[in-house]
């Protein structure tokens, strides 16, 4: 399933993300020489339409054409059949960033699909290559600056997601993730670059990849805590599928059906804002007393009451917390999520 190169094919700089298959076979690995031999794995297109990444690659490439990359760079491009379609990924194909290997998971990570078996041959390839770090390069739907997420509380993970932002996400789930297999074996960060086709996040994902193969090394000692933002993620919520979504907020026209959820529709912009208790999220039948949505906890818990709560036809939280990624495309809810709800932690430093 797993194509290897050790060269540029050609046209793959100048081609979008749909026209892929024509230039390659399927997911394939591109390993490149560099002046220092630890290579840099970069990962795109895990999603098929979160483009950055391939736009990122492209434009780093082509500053390097006719020189020496500072440092080895292996490069995967994922789900090729998916972004020929724009699609995060294909009916009937798992999502490809929920088919790695991760320790401590292991019987939600335990799949013996083709995908989770690529990506374990990935993983332990680059292990053997003793790769320097890894970059996974994400788009999102909803409103959110651009972030990097960790899985490892390490000095080396942050001084590595600091290198793209100050704003950093620690989590443990959902498991599965490239991060999460990569962060066993060296620095790992996913890096969030908003939404695709925005030029900006494809500059910001190739200076920050190039500001990698340019290091020497990666610093172990402590994170000044004014240098950074961390932020823990707590929670996954989710909305079943049997409840009929809407984001048209306090609409007058009709009551909602105890089937529905109208949430309101500038949910996105709450993203990465300190909300306080008693916000209203969105809007339910007024004698619906049970919640209509999922949200689970790092491990594995139903935690839907202890952050929200429904008074009145209102879904209101029930205390202070942050979303992430909230979005309003209903296909990313129900192939993956709503979003996600994260805490501030501090940033500890050596006295």
């Amino acid at each position: 399933m797993l194509t290897f190169l050790d060269h540029i094919p050609d046209g793959l700089l100048s081609c979008s993300a749909s026209g892929l298959q024509a230039i390659l076979p399927g997911p394939t690995l591109i390993q490149l020489p560099g002046r220092r031999p630890r290579p840099l794995f970069v990962s795109v297109l895990l999603h098929g339409n979160e483009t950055t990444g391939l736009a990122a690659i492209q434009s780093l490439l082509d500053k390097y054409r006719d020189k020496q990359l500072p440092r080895e760079l292996c490069i995967f491009i994922g789900n090729v059949t998916a972004a020929a379609q724009g699609k995060r990924h294909l009916d009937g194909q798992p999502d490809y960033n929920r088919v790695w290997p991760c320790t401590g998971f292991a019987d939600e990570c335990a799949g013996n699909t083709e995908e989770h078996r690529m990506m374990r041959q990935i993983v332990d390839h680059m292990h053997q290559r003793d790769v320097f770090a890894s970059i996974d390069v994400h788009n999102n739907t909803g409103l959110n600056p651009h972030y990097g997420c960790i899985n490892k509380l390490d000095n080396r993970f942050f001084h590595l997601a600091t290198q793209f932002s100050r704003t950093v996400v620690y989590f443990i789930r959902p498991t599965g993730v490239q991060s999460m297999a990569f962060a066993d074996i060296c620095p790992a960060v996913t890096v969030e670059c908003g939404k695709p086709d925005q030029p900006h996040g494809a500059a910001h994902a190739a200076d920050f990849i190039n500001s990698c193969l340019s290091l020497a090394e990666i610093p172990a000692h402590d994170i000044a805590s004014h240098d950074m933002d961390l932020f823990h993620t707590v929670a996954t919520v989710s909305v079943p599928e049997h409840i009929r979504i809407f984001f048209d907020g306090d609409d007058d026209r009709r009551v909602p059906s105890r089937d529905e959820i109208h949430f309101r529709p500038d949910l996105d912009h709450l993203n990465f804002h300190e909300l306080d208790a008693d916000i209203t999220l969105g809007y339910v039948h007024p004698q619906l007393n049970t919640l209509p949505l999922q949200v689970i906890d790092e491990q594995g818990n139903a935690v839907a009451a202890r952050y929200f709560r429904v008074h009145d036809g209102k879904l209101h939280t029930t205390r202070e917390v942050m979303p992430s990624m909230f979005t309003l495309d209903e296909t990313v809810i129900r192939q993956d999520c709503l979003g996600y709800l994260m805490e501030r932690m501090p940033v500890k430093e050596d006295e």
